[in-house]
């Protein structure tokens, strides 16, 4: 089996896989009294062998997911009435059930945690952060830190997860420093023939099943050596799971401009340019384009440099759709200063907060050679501003490049292109097998799970699906 992506999902499975084994732990109590009533069914029996349909059903909570909603629950019973109930499962080592498996990822054990700012804090908050069986604020304890308003930094996150690959002995699965350039299916036949010359080119015939033969996934690619090269490498295997998340490929708004020098698609950049001194307080302001989390938190490293911000976002202020409208404040405390500059500081009424203007209901024309950026209302009035730098964050999708037709065949909608929040790949809810292709699977955000908490669930589902397959389930 191969993963594509090591990140949280990656390491949950690779950790599943390994032979570690949930069982309700006995004697303990499940705040949900129809749940309690099933694991006190077949303690002696593994969530893992268990009917997770018939665990799951329901369940209510914060993911469309039953199976995420069932790990979460499993792991941590009240979190989301702020409880502190501990687990209710109990895990044991059973390396006779464990099943071969390589993880492969282009960093190091965490994945997209290790691109993002280190001093960024989650959205989440910490505990929710945490994999299987090594809660994350006992990991914080042992470094003698404490979480801020219960959320974790970024880095602190990346640090967890290669330390939970060491503690649990997973390393030996992870190959780090890999890209996969290609997953396709291949007759058994043709590769003991090495005749996959003569495999069909045509995307349409690669998905297709043939009934003569077995067939197994060829995945290509390349391993960087510590010398810059780059080595080649061909694995075949009877099943592959993608997890390779979504902060590849940021969104571009497709106007006129661009791909100017000036215009920029992540918040690394404004790091960048402050470090440069390119920017400052005395420079033109910085156009930053969306109203996420990304955009707020590029709007906070503005205000915290005193760097000008001209706010541009196509949502109303009060829209519910927006994420600050779905944040309590007590929690967020930052993000709802920024709602509250949108809402307050717009070009028509000037506001408390200086070096900073919102412009709701607007959206780019174009960005020209000059820094002139052109910008457009609701009412389709039209306004160039002089800008020192563009920053659009309007959201990321992912790099399936290395699947035939990018993947979109595999998408619930196989017209569009696979998108995490309105798109995700199609699997079954249960096993996380893609519908349109059996033997590969999808985990996390590309299956429309998009927060580490919920991942995990999907991760369960796959090892449940894996196991089954090996009959490396007991009776």
């Amino acid at each position: 089996i191969v993963f594509s992506g090591n990140g949280p999902s990656g390491i949950c499975l690779s950790y599943l896989l390994s032979g570690y084994i949930p069982y309700f732990k006995r004697h303990s109590l499940h705040p949900h009294p129809i749940l309690q009533r099933k694991l006190e069914e077949a303690p002696e029996v593994s969530v893992l062998d268990q009917d997770l349909e018939y665990l799951s059903e329901g369940l209510e909570g914060r993911s469309h997911s039953p199976v995420a909603l069932l790990f979460d629950t499993l792991q941590r019973p009240d979190t989301d009435f702020g409880g502190t109930a501990e687990s209710v499962l109990t895990w044991w080592h059973e390396p006779d059930r464990a099943i071969p498996h390589l993880v492969l990822g282009r960093n190091a054990p965490g994945g997209a945690w290790h691109s993002i700012e280190g001093s960024m804090v989650t959205l989440s908050r910490g505990e929710w952060m945490g994999l299987p069986d090594l809660p994350f604020k006992e990991w914080l304890k042992q470094k003698r830190r404490g979480l801020r308003n219960n959320r974790a930094t970024a880095e602190d996150i990346a640090q967890y997860y290669q330390h939970y690959v060491m503690k649990k002995g997973l390393q030996k699965n992870f190959r780090c420093g890999t890209v996969v350039t290609s997953v396709r299916k291949v007759s058994a036949e043709s590769i003991s023939n090495h005749t996959q010359k003569h495999l069909q080119e045509d995307s349409d015939s690669l998905w297709s099943s043939n009934e003569q033969s077995t067939e197994v996934f060829q995945v290509d690619g390349f391993f960087k050596t510590v010398a810059g090269d780059k080595e080649p490498f061909s694995i075949y295997a009877e099943n592959v799971v993608l997890a390779t998340g979504t902060y590849d490929n940021p969104t571009w708004l497709g106007v006129k401009g661009e791909n100017l020098s000036y215009v920029h698609h992540q918040l690394s950049a404004l790091e960048e340019a402050v470090k440069n001194n390119s920017v400052g307080i005395m420079s033109d302001p910085v156009l930053i384009v969306g109203a996420g989390l990304t955009a707020a938190d590029a709007i906070l490293f503005a205000h915290h440099c005193n760097i000008p911000v001209i706010h541009v976002f196509r949502r109303r202020v009060g829209d519910p759709g927006l994420i600050f409208n779905q944040l309590p404040k007590m929690m967020y405390p930052e993000y709802h200063k920024v709602h509250q500059m949108m809402k307050e500081q717009t070009a028509a009424c000037a506001g408390p907060y200086e070096h900073y203007i919102s412009l709701p209901e607007h959206h780019v024309l174009s960005f020209g050679k000059d820094k002139k950026c052109i910008l457009q209302d609701k009412n389709g009035c039209q306004k160039a501003y002089k800008i020192s730098m563009a920053l659009v964050l309007t959201g990321s999708n992912p790099n399936l490049s290395f699947l035939p037709n990018d993947g979109i065949d595999l998408a619930m909608d196989s017209d569009q292109p696979v998108n995490p929040k309105r798109n995700p790949i199609d699997v079954d809810p249960f096993t996380y097998e893609c519908t349109q292709e059996k033997g590969l699977y999808a985990l996390g955000p590309l299956a429309g799970d998009n927060f580490v908490r919920f991942v995990q669930g999907g991760a369960l589902a796959v090892a449940s699906s894996l196991l089954k397959k090996a009959n490396k389930n007991p009776p």
